[in-house]
C-alpha cells in the first residue's frame, strides 16, 4: 500500500501514485484552460486513463476497469464523435483578455496551497497505519456480494436490459 501521510516513504507504489497524480493534474489543467474541443477531450481521456491507473494502483482493480471501459471508453468516444459530426474542432474560442490575471490566479492558488500544505498535514496524525491487505481481490468480494446477497435485483436488471435491447431491436426493424 501507499506509504502513511506522517512517514512518506520511498516506494516505488509512491513514486507511480504521485506521477500519476501530476499527469492527471496537468492534463485536468490542460482540459479547463485549452481552446480547441478535441484537444480537450483528449487531455479528458489522459485524465480518466490515470483514474483508472490509480485505482488499480490502489488495489480496487474492478473500479479501475469499469473507469476505463465506460469512462474512458465509452463516453470520451462518445464526446469525440460529436465533436467530429458537429466539426466543433474548426470553432475556436476567441481570445479573452483576462486570460492573463487567470493564469496568475492559478499560480498565486498553487503557491498558497504549497504554504498551506504542511500546516493542514500536520493535523493527519502520523501514527494512522494502512488497513492490511486482505488475500481475497476486491473484485472476488464485489463478484460474492453479487451473486449471494444482491442476486434478485442484480436478475431483475439484467432482465430490464435484456427488455431495453429487444425493444430497441424491433424499433429499428420496423423503421427500415
Amino acid at each position: 500500500m501507499l506509504p502513511c501521510v506522517g512517514g512518506m516513504g520511498t516506494s516505488m507504489e509512491a513514486v507511480i501514485f504521485y506521477a500519476l497524480a501530476a499527469i492527471i493534474l496537468i492534463s485536468a489543467i490542460c482540459v479547463v484552460f485549452l481552446r480547441r474541443p478535441m484537444h480537450n477531450v483528449l487531455f479528458m481521456i489522459i485524465v480518466m486513463v490515470g483514474l483508472a491507473a490509480m485505482f488499480i494502483l490502489l488495489h480496487a482493480e474492478f473500479i479501475g476497469m469499469v473507469q476505463l471501459v465506460v469512462y474512458a471508453g465509452a463516453v470520451m468516444v462518445l464526446f469525440l464523435f460529436v465533436i467530429m459530426l458537429l466539426n466543433l474542432d474548426q470553432i475556436r474560442l476567441p481570445n479573452d483578455p483576462r486570460q492573463a490575471r487567470t493564469w496568475v490566479g492559478v499560480i498565486a492558488a498553487l503557491i498558497l496551497l504549497s504554504f498551506l500544505f504542511p500546516v493542514l498535514r500536520s493535523f493527519i496524525p502520523a501514527g494512522n497505519a494502512p488497513n492490511p491487505v486482505s488475500d481475497v481481490s476486491n473484485t472476488e468480494v464485489i463478484a460474492r456480494e453479487l451473486f449471494t446477497t444482491y442476486l434478485l435485483p442484480f436478475e431483475v436488471a439484467s432482465v430490464l436490459l435484456l427488455a431495453a435491447i429487444i425493444g430497441t431491436v424491433l424499433l429499428a426493424r420496423k423503421r427500415s
